[in-house]
């Protein structure tokens, strides 16, 4: 692999939801010369795998060709931000051209209005609703609604998960939901209000999903002779003489290179974005120092405000005429926003997916889900240099070390609990146990032929124990106290969520925009690194708080604004 030249005029370090469209956008004015690197392969419209195109996604995010395999965190946290004793677990984030866009749910919300500007009272300037929105219009062409608040010609499609694709599970949920008064709204983006919605995801006409890879990197932009994209390649660390960053170091087999480059743009992802910065010489001095790193400057926020949506789940055994009957169907075709009322938190701030299979394979197949989380989460987490600086970094998510998460989530297990079984009165579902994301199902969710033949086979003794197919299945899934012990009490059911809460693949925050007189802001409004020149950052490490939304369309708008940005700098 051989580089045709050594000098660009931008570099973009990172090619997932964020970098792809900068690629594209950047590389408009042909007298500008792009080189794009992504550690991960090279996925494009003729060699795509199907599990990346396909409209159900649990294939992809367990997929180790499509991902990181070392990276893993610490979910779980404590009532307060102290380091927490909680053990590792892996954590899917996607390492290809594409990447959460190539691997993640394809949802494809926006989040409130109010969470922009929330963005814009904590200093980064220009990013309130009102400046965005035209953002979130021009990267989508949605294919079913039109409207001030509806954009069609951007290059991601974007549709709602039909109603004829809900199984009986899905419909009774909703029914259920209904009686509540709780009814359905028309669109997820539409007015920003509770009730429960069809999933708006990424899919085109012909019901595929379309990563940042394909959608801005069409064979069209990829001829352009002032785009260069280098695959398979990691960047090492940021080239920086003087307080300027004038290029970065890679690896081109067991060859050390450097190239040069008049501005880098790091879009490697909410934690690997800051990795990259602190192997460089940026950010925490004290940190970097420990780690035998010498500071080049002191950025006390890289790495810091690490954001992401608590989770936790219900779990229901599926007869026959409630299951999903598509394989490659999208496996959550409606949602439920709510609002939790706890003082101080807004409107929409808890999300349920209704989830009309667990898993890809023959027990997910017989097991639907209530997966529910904290919309607006208020915990911060950190991502930290390892004490061998080359290995994966130390995350700690630190999941409700804030109390209002921990609250939220802790009323919002019981409310599920309460639906479900109201689910299962109507004979819908078997009797609803805690869902977790357990050693044994992410054992299990690895796409091997004997797991298909091992999941197969117990699906069909499931199947073939009558009424005690629910007991059988529980059996086979379960692992801990039953739900009504779970919440007899708070301190139990506490207890069950710091050893159970998880994320949803919705890391952000880590190198936050910001005001220069914020000690802990990292960039100003247009992703540029304080104190820093030649370098700035554009991927979901910026967001100064977790937007109320699946992070990849938030994620592709600021990339579209900052690209904006650059383009039309005098």
């Amino acid at each position: 692999m051989t580089i045709p030249e050594k000098h660009f005029d931008a570099i973009i370090v990172g090619g997932g939801s964020a970098g792809c469209v900068l690629a594209a956008r950047l590389s408009e004015k042909m007298s500008r010369s792009v080189l794009l690197i992504e550690a991960g392969q090279d996925i494009s419209a003729g060699n795509a795998p199907k599990q990346v195109r396909s409209a159900y996604p649990g294939r992809a995010y367990f997929d180790p060709n499509l991902t990181y395999t070392n990276l893993k965190v610490r979910m779980g946290g404590t009532k307060t931000n102290h380091a927490t004793n909680r053990p590792f677990v892996p954590y899917s984030q996607g390492r290809v051209l594409g990447g959460g866009s190539a691997i993640n749910g394809i949802g494809a919300n926006r989040g409130s209005p109010a969470d922009y500007d929330e963005w814009e009272s904590m200093g980064a300037t220009g990013w309130n609703w009102d400046s965005v929105l035209p953002y979130f219009k021009k990267l989508e062409r949605d294919l079913e609604i039109d409207g001030p608040l509806h954009g069609q010609s951007g290059p991601l499609p974007i549709r709602r998960v039909p109603a004829e694709k809900r199984s009986g599970f899905v419909k009774a949920t909703l029914d259920a939901l209904n009686k509540r008064g709780i009814g359905e709204q028309p669109d997820q983006n539409g007015v920003w209000q509770d009730g429960t919605f069809a999933q708006k995801v990424n899919l085109d006409e012909a019901f595929q999903r379309v990563p940042t890879s394909l959608g801005w990197l069409t064979a069209e932009v990829r001829a352009r002779p002032n785009l260069t994209i280098l695959t398979g390649v990691s960047v090492t660390r940021l080239l920086i003489e003087r307080g300027l960053v004038f290029g970065v170091a890679i690896m081109l087999g067991d060859k050390p290179v450097e190239i040069q480059a008049h501005e880098v743009i790091v879009a490697a992802g909410a934690l690997q974005t800051p990795v990259l910065l602190m192997r460089s010489g940026i950010g925490p001095a004290a940190h970097l120092s420990e780690r035998g790193i010498v500071p080049i400057k002191h950025l006390a926020g890289v790495g810091q405000n690490l954001m992401e949506h608590p989770y936790a789940g219900v779990a229901l055994y599926l007869p026959r005429n409630s299951r999903m009957t598509g394989d490659e169907d999208h496996h959550i075709p409606a949602i439920w926003r709510f609002s939790s009322g706890l003082e101080g938190c807004p409107a929409g701030d808890m999300h349920m997916g209704i989830m009309g299979r667990s898993a890809w394979h023959g027990i997910g197949r017989r097991m639907g889900a209530l997966a529910f989380w904290v919309n607006k989460s208020y915990s911060r987490g950190f991502v930290a240099l390892d004490n061998d600086i080359e290995q994966p970094p130390v995350i700690d998510m630190r999941l409700l070390s804030d109390e209002r998460d921990r609250v939220r989530l802790r009323d919002a297990f019981r409310v599920v609990a309460g639906l479900a079984q109201e689910i299962a009165a109507t004979g819908a579902a078997g009797p609803p146990q805690p869902a977790r994301m357990s050693d044994r199902a992410r054992k299990y969710g690895a796409q091997t032929l004997k797991n298909r033949m091992a999941t197969g086979f117990a699906g069909l003794m499931v199947d073939a124990a009558g009424p005690l197919a629910p007991t059988l299945m529980r059996a086979l899934t379960h692992e801990g106290p039953s739900l009504a012990e779970i919440i007899t009490d708070d301190h139990t059911l506490d207890h069950y969520l710091d050893e159970t809460v998880t994320g949803v693949w919705h890391a952000s925050g880590t190198c936050r925009m910001g005001s220069a007189s914020d000690p802990m802001a990292v960039t100003d409004e247009q992703g540029r690194v304080h104190g820093v020149a030649g370098l700035r950052i554009c991927d979901a490490s910026l967001f100064p708080t977790i937007p109320c939304a699946n992070l990849n369309v938030p994620a592709i708008m600021v990339a579209e604004r900052i690209a904006d940005m650059i383009n039309n700098a005098v």
